[in-house]
C-alpha cells in the first residue's frame, strides 16, 4: 500500500531528490544511472531513493504521451456517463454498446 502524504502535510525534499523528481518528469525513461549521474550520485542510492518517492506517493507513475491525431483521433474527449441503473446486465448492454462504437478507445 502507498502512503500518501495529506494536502496539509508538506514534504521536504533534498536538492537530490528534487532533482530526481524533474529528470523523471523530464523523461520517465531515464535510466537509473542516468539518474544518478545527474543528481551527482551513484546508481544503488538513487534506486533506492526513487523507490523511497514511490513509496511515498510522490511519484504516482510513469505514463507514456500518444500522439493521438497520429492515430486517426484529432480531438480527445472525455465524457461523463450516468446511467439510471448499474445492474450487472445493464453495465454488460452498456459496455457491449459502446465498444462496438469506431471512436471508443
Amino acid at each position: 500500500m502507498t502512503n500518501t502524504p495529506s494536502r496539509q502535510t508538506r514534504i521536504k525534499l533534498d536538492r537530490i531528490d528534487r532533482r530526481i523528481l524533474s529528470d523523471l518528469q523530464d523523461n520517465g525513461r531515464m535510466t537509473n544511472v542516468e539518474l544518478a549521474k545527474n543528481a551527482g550520485i551513484s546508481a544503488p542510492p538513487c534506486l533506492r531513493r526513487v523507490r523511497n518517492l514511490e513509496e511515498m506517493g510522490l511519484i504516482k507513475g510513469y505514463y507514456t504521451e500518444v500522439d493521438e491525431a497520429a492515430l486517426g483521433y484529432p480531438v480527445t474527449v472525455i465524457a461523463l456517463i450516468k446511467l439510471t441503473s448499474v445492474g450487472d446486465a445493464e453495465l454488460k448492454k452498456f459496455e457491449e454498446q459502446i465498444n462496438g462504437w469506431d471512436q471508443v478507445r
